[in-house]
């Protein structure tokens, strides 16, 4: 057995690789909806309101799943929660070819939302484990940058399978793929330690009073609310934003949704790399972090004009500018975690947040739906949008006034 401290730099590269690929299969299985959408609304009739319903069940299940998600990715170590996590919503990604009713999809979607929370946190449990401290803002970077890589490729690749198998066996194929890198985590760590132990006892993260008790756990529960509201919009409600205002559908929306996830991408990376290379010329943590989220809220703040002009390539660019900041946001948040958290408590807290920030999800979910359905456009949305990822953070200003990095054995700040 080794540890991962002893593997060579080519198997932790492949290790590292391999949780960049999961994240492109977590965000391509909850996408294939979005993109076949005008598909499957027609053959099974929906209405935006009944997308929008689905949206909040997929949110639901997400949240309920990240209340378990991270206690489970703690319990089981990193070797073992990677195959299990994809496994297991792969699975929940297949199922959606055999649903037909209204029932059915809502079950599957649940299922789909409560095991792709596993993702998350063993992401970021398995990124701390196998990259060095000072890399690990450009590992976050670097798999916030797949997730983006996920929904360029979704808008590209689903209509093209789909023509081939149709809505259905999209899904079906999607599953299949992510069984297949189960298998292929299972070889690549066979015989390796990772150095994160897993957790042997311990209440779930609702129950677990020391990380509710700490306010490091609600900065970021805040900011997660806040920001992934917004995500979750662009993610569920930009191919319909397109078709909406520009007539694009099928095929067709591919290239826009590529170039706006394209922005999401370069936000990733730039935020990542932008940050390692700061913390590297001896910046602190707290004017690295605090100073790239304020750049990366400016960037979003635009967003409203995408709904005025009549320059499609302008509101592709706003699109893509504000995916861009939040990634970059995203990105220095999840960093700031494996900072200022202990790293046994990495998952609890990363599912904690990741939680709340599904809540927010429900929220622009329903809201979004109900927006739309009533005639009201997309302004009310795209208007909070613009303010949101400043709103986050002030809000971790206000709990967190300075940052610091901390060992795994420093005590935790509790709320007053």
């Amino acid at each position: 057995m080794k540890t991962v401290g002893q593997l060579g730099a080519r198997h932790r590269a492949l290790l590292f690789a391999l949780v960049i690929t999961a994240g492109v299969l977590n965000l391509v299985d909850r996408q294939i909806i979005a993109v076949l959408k005008p598909v499957i609304a027609v053959d099974l009739g929906w209405t935006d309101n009944d997308y929008g319903t689905l949206a909040a069940w997929f949110q639901t299940g997400a949240a309920v799943g990240f209340l378990f998600s991270g206690w489970i990715a703690d319990r089981l170590g990193v070797k073992w929660a990677n195959p299990v996590g994809v496994a297991a919503w792969s699975v929940a990604a297949l199922l959606h070819g055999w649903a037909r009713s209204m029932i059915e999809f809502t079950a599957v979607r649940i299922a789909l939302g409560a095991t792709e929370a596993m993702g998350t946190p063993t992401g970021t449990k398995t990124v701390a484990a196998v990259l060095p401290p000072r890399w690990r803002s450009t590992g976050f970077g670097a798999t916030n940058a797949a997730s983006s890589l996920g929904a360029i490729l979704a808008p590209l690749a689903i209509p093209a399978i789909a023509l081939w198998f149709g809505w259905r066996g999209t899904f079906v194929v999607a599953g299949a793929i992510g069984l297949v890198w189960a298998l292929a985590w299972l070889i690549a760590a066979r015989g390796v330690t990772f150095t994160a132990p897993p957790v042997a006892n311990g209440p779930i993260v609702i129950a677990d009073g020391p990380i509710l008790r700490d306010r490091r756990t609600w900065a970021v529960a805040g900011a997660k609310i806040l920001s992934d509201a917004t995500w979750w919009l662009l993610l569920f409600w930009l191919p319909d934003f397109f078709h909406r205002q520009f007539g694009l559908t099928g095929v067709a929306l591919g290239v826009p949704l590529a170039i706006a996830y394209g922005g999401a991408a370069v936000g990733s990376l730039v935020g990542g790399s932008v940050s390692t290379r700061l913390l590297g010329l001896g910046y602190s943590v707290n004017w690295v972090r605090k100073g790239i989220m304020l750049a990366a809220a400016l960037a979003v703040v635009p967003i409203p004009f995408a709904l005025v002009t009549h320059d499609y390539p302008v509101a592709v660019a706003l699109m893509a500018l504000a995916l861009a900041g939040h990634q970059a946001f995203s990105t220095n948040l999840f960093a700031l975690i494996a900072d200022i958290v202990p790293q046994r408590r990495v998952g609890r807290v990363t599912a904690f947040g990741s939680f709340c920030g599904n809540v927010g999800g429900i929220g622009i979910a329903k809201v979004a739906g109900l927006t739309l359905a009533a005639g009201l456009g997309y302004l009310p949305l795209l208007l909070f949008a613009s303010v949101a990822y400043l709103a986050a953070l002030g809000w971790i200003q206000l709990l967190l006034p300075k940052l610091v990095a901390l060992e795994d054995d420093v005590p935790i700040p509790a709320m007053v």
